[in-house]
């Protein structure tokens, strides 16, 4: 009765992700001890097809979220009812693996010595590769670059080398990615089968949390117990600090990668970094794809997009399949309702194109003239809100932007009505010419597009932190007069403006919750209790071009 019912959830897991349905036996063994650093013992199951005794190769996963339920019928029996090997492991201090979980802190030498070890067993033939989205995206990062010999294939979905972007961008704290994710691993077992579940009286909790001054202690507030990661999130955010060191890999050296398999989604966190991921590779020599979607972090059509094309890419560098079709990088093009099939990013025919911010709230592609600045004051007691844009969580992805943009402490400049469609592929960078009155201060830059009943939806965004232990520096200058140059990366995007629309462009300081407020005092983040007002000049004459540069396909 239970291998009855196992192979129709198999069935179902198949028909939910359009593959051909599959019904192949195989077996499972049940917490296999991995030994690690420190008397450690890690626990994992072994999924094996039933087609005979000698040695395989196999596909690892490494994960902290458990390791049955929905995460073996939606991550593991795709690949074992296709004839491939996999042993998914719970990471360290979690789910019955031994230690404490710091999370990562120590997924380098425990992934390490977990593929060393699969190595050593009778019926591993020596062959491994990694499959896995997000936290276990991230395990896969802490080993394939190190891995000796390397690894068959990768495929460190929705996530990126440099995982410290999720959590601070530019500078700024990801204040509402931290606490929802910190609330998430510190209830995951102890919450039951319910608990990844959206709860209102725990969302209630977690907004109470967000606002509440200091935040040190916001995990308590969130889940009722302290939880490592958040302790470490805001004692570790201050700049250069090396803490984080051990956990972002975008210092490694690309060309050891194995060939590479991606998945993100426009509205994903992760997407900005995956796609520099994906462009260092191809300039290491490293053969990869990736695949960028409509989609938010974790969204159903993103899981689904993830494992499909997973299961042709194992089997071809496992098994002999045949090999993925298509270019190597494919694009939606968000507002077209198509897909871009293209051989490089950023693609090599975007032309830059820059709209220029002017005075009187206007947008154009000549420089603006006039010397007297726009004003607004940003004041972290009625910090600027979140309106959509790539969060962990829903809501995100596009939101109207109107009651936001008619703060008095929202910059809105407007473009002329577009007499044709404008297609937007590749990064997106802002310069901004800011005085604020203050050392300590963020600026926020959004890029909207109108439609013709006026209603503003959010497209691309970025932020930069500005502290004067980063100030002057690579991404911001101070000019003569004392007017701050600041670049700000903004998300990459695929996206069709529309003929009748109008493009926009927001100048704020900040996106609460979205991002930590800044306090202007200086005062770290965990700890700060008080706020200052921020005043703002942005500057925008032929002396401080201030402008938003989008690549157009031509």
């Amino acid at each position: 009765m239970v291998r009855l019912a196992t192979r129709l959830g198999g069935l179902v897991a198949d028909a939910v992700l359009g593959l051909p349905l599959r019904t192949s036996a195989y077996e499972v063994q049940r917490d296999l001890a991995v030994p690690v650093a420190d008397g450690v013992s890690l626990l994992g199951d072994l999924y094996r097809p039933s087609r005979g005794p000698g040695p395989q190769p196999v596909v690892l996963i490494r994960l902290p979220y458990g390791r049955t339920g929905l995460a073996a019928h939606g991550f593991v029996t795709p690949f074992v009812r296709r004839g491939l090997q996999v042993f998914v492991q719970s990471t360290r201090g979690t789910f019955g693996s031994g230690g404490h979980f710091r999370p990562f802190t120590t997924e380098h030498d425990d992934g390490l010595a977990t593929v060393a070890w699969l190595r050593e067993q009778t019926w591993c033939d020596g062959r491994v590769a990694t499959t896995g989205g997000s936290y276990f995206g991230h395990t896969q990062w802490a080993i394939a670059p190190y891995v000796d010999p390397p690894l068959v294939a990768a495929s460190p979905h929705i996530t990126a080398s440099k995982i410290t972007r999720a959590f601070y961008e530019n500078g700024a704290p990801m204040l509402h990615t931290a606490l929802t994710w910190a609330a998430q691993i510190g209830r995951q077992e102890v919450g039951g089968p319910l608990a990844p579940l959206p709860h209102p009286r725990l969302e209630a909790r977690l907004r109470r949390a967000m606002r509440a001054l200091p935040l040190q202690a916001a995990d308590t507030t969130a889940v009722g117990a302290p939880v490592a990661f958040w302790r470490d999130f805001v004692t570790h955010a201050e700049p250069g600090d090396p803490f984080w060191s051990v956990a972002d890999h975008d210092g490694a050296d690309f060309s050891r990668m194995p060939p590479v398999n991606m998945v993100t989604g426009w509205w994903d966190l992760f997407a900005a970094g995956q796609l520099d991921d994906y462009r260092r590779l191809r300039e290491a020599g490293v053969p990869a794809r990736i695949v960028v979607g409509p989609w938010l972090h974790g969204e159903p059509g993103e899981i689904k997009e993830l494992l499909r094309s997973d299961v042709t890419w194992l089997t071809h560098h496992l098994l002999g399949g045949p090999p993925p079709a298509g270019a190597p990088v494919r694009l939606y093009l968000q507002q077209a309702d198509r897909w871009l099939d293209l051989d490089a990013w950023p693609p090599p025919a975007a032309r830059a194109v820059r709209h220029h911010l002017q005075a009187g709230g206007g947008l154009a592609e000549e420089a603006g003239t006039d010397a007297e600045p726009s004003r607004f004051v940003h004041d972290p007691a009625d910090p600027t809100p979140t309106v959509g844009g790539p969060t962990l969580k829903p809501p995100g992805k596009q939101a109207d932007n109107r009651a936001v943009e008619a703060r008095p402490d929202v910059l809105v400049f407007t473009g002329p009505v577009l007499s044709a469609d404008v297609d937007v592929v590749g990064p997106v960078r802002a310069r901004v010419h800011v005085r604020p009155s203050l050392e300590h201060a963020d600026v926020f830059v959004r890029v909207c597009d109108v439609d013709a009943e006026g209603v503003s939806r959010n497209v691309v965004d970025g932020i930069r932190r500005l502290d004067p232990r980063t100030v002057p520096g690579p991404d911001v200058t101070v000019g003569e007069d004392g007017v701050l140059a600041v670049d700000v990366e903004l998300f990459p995007t695929a996206y069709r403006v529309r003929a009748g629309h109008r493009l926009r462009v927001q100048v704020s300081g900040g996106a609460f919750p979205r991002f930590a407020r800044n306090t202007g005092t200086g005062e770290p983040l965990g700890t700060a209790t008080a706020g200052r007002a921020c005043r703002f000049e942005v500057h925008h004459d032929a002396a401080h071009p201030s402008y938003v540069e989008l690549p157009v396909l031509t």
